[in-house]
């Protein structure tokens, strides 16, 4: 960037054109993301101040953060944040970046709970804790309990759970899918459904940064989805629903599977914003 006072908005072009010319898909977004967070500002408020000089220590934090970039390290794990459902949680390399797709399973499971009434509801494999902590705030006469096998995926969750006022209506236990005893009336689950002869060909920000045990679904991506059909009979009586996150083609698979083997019935197969069947949602008979 050179020793001279480099102005706000030159910075964001230079910064820009050099993620472009590295192929990184959204170029611009990630250099307004790095820049205010090395300005410990807010996106907005590049363009209130887009003529400012740069003093030498700003340059210095947006050049540190830019060459974590330019090692495809995704933005929300450098600036340590991620919004989802209009709200921003914590994130680091222990749990997957919230993704748009996964609102559509919030939703389907929103419409599922009335406003008012009692439900337990569970979230298995719940990393960030995303999932289970909007229920809970948009949902607050309902008891959620939220699973993982990573006690440094509860770490983050239990952070997030803090920060969102909702700790004391989330109970977070690590175990492999499901806890002892509990009955309830729904489950979620954004399981690992990734192929496993897939990972490699994933983008460097994803295969080389993101957990491998929250991507890795087994040789056809239904290995954890199996468990969830099998034992999720444990912990429901009939009439309980089973929303699920799946991948691309997955649907009528996973249908098929909970119909036969583990006694589920179709409810319905919901679309993300992108159109593709991303979540299944069957009812215990």
């Amino acid at each position: 960037m050179g020793p001279r006072a480099w102005t706000i908005r030159e910075v964001l072009q230079w910064t820009t054109q050099d993620f472009a010319a590295r192929g990184l898909v959204t170029p611009r977004l990630d250099a307004e993301l790095l820049v205010a967070h090395a300005l410990g500002i807010e996106r907005i408020g590049l363009y209130l101040d887009l003529h400012r000089p740069l003093v030498d220590d700003e340059r210095s934090r947006i050049r540190s953060l830019v060459a974590r970039r330019r090692q495809r390290e995704p933005v929300a794990y450098i600036v340590g944040h991620k919004d989802f459902y209009g709200r921003r949680f914590f994130v680091n390399n222990s749990v997957l970046i919230p993704r748009p797709d996964t609102e559509t399973l919030v939703e389907h499971a929103l419409s599922y709970l009335p406003a008012e009434g009692e439900h337990c509801v569970l979230d298995v494999g719940t990393g960030s804790g995303i999932v289970a902590i909007t229920i809970a705030l948009e949902r607050p006469s309902v008891s959620v309990t939220a699973t993982d096998i990573s006690e440094a995926a509860l770490v983050v969750a239990r952070a997030n759970a803090e920060h969102h006022g909702v700790d004391d209506r989330i109970r977070f236990e690590r175990v492999d899918l499901f806890p002892a005893e509990t009955r309830y009336d729904l489950i979620v689950s954004n399981p690992p459904y990734v192929e496993k002869g897939v990972l490699a060909s994933l983008e460097p920000e994803v295969r080389e940064h993101e957990p491998t045990l929250a991507l890795d679904g087994g040789p056809d991506g239904l290995r954890v989805l199996r468990a969830l059909l099998r034992e999720g009979r444990r912990v429901t009586e009939a009439g309980s629903n089973l929303l699920i996150e799946v991948g691309l083609g997955q649907a009528d698979a996973v249908v098929e599977l909970g119909s036969g083997e583990a006694a589920w019935e179709r409810v319905g197969v919901h679309a993300d914003i992108n159109r593709v069947e991303r979540v299944v949602q069957l009812r215990r008979v």
